[in-house]
């Protein structure tokens, strides 16, 4: 594989990884969630992380957000190979079915 095409898939993967923390942290404003809360709950032992700080900063009021369900949500995580992340997602998403 050329350096180039090695270049341009890496990029590639890192513009969909922030479009996927940036859907994380969207999903958590949009329920009333701290999104580095709950990202410290999955992995409590990694220190700041500046991707996730900038997904965040991207993020807007839940009343002009669009909707982002759940099932997409943990989808976007799996795919990413977020097991952990998707596991506390799920038991927020269960505690707010509680409710």
């Amino acid at each position: 594989m050329s350096e180039e095409l090695s270049k341009r898939i890496a990029e590639s993967y890192e513009k969909e990884e922030n479009m996927m923390i940036l859907v994380f942290a969207q999903w958590c404003v949009n329920h009333d969630l701290d999104p580095a809360d709950v990202y410290k709950r999955a992995y409590p032992d990694q220190g700041e992380n500046q991707a996730l700080k900038d997904g965040i900063a991207l993020t807007v009021p839940k009343e002009e957000a669009g909707e982002v369900p759940d099932d997409t949500l943990l989808g976007v995580l799996s795919l990413f190979g977020n097991e952990d992340l998707a596991f506390v997602v799920a038991q927020e998403i269960e505690k707010k079915a509680k409710f």
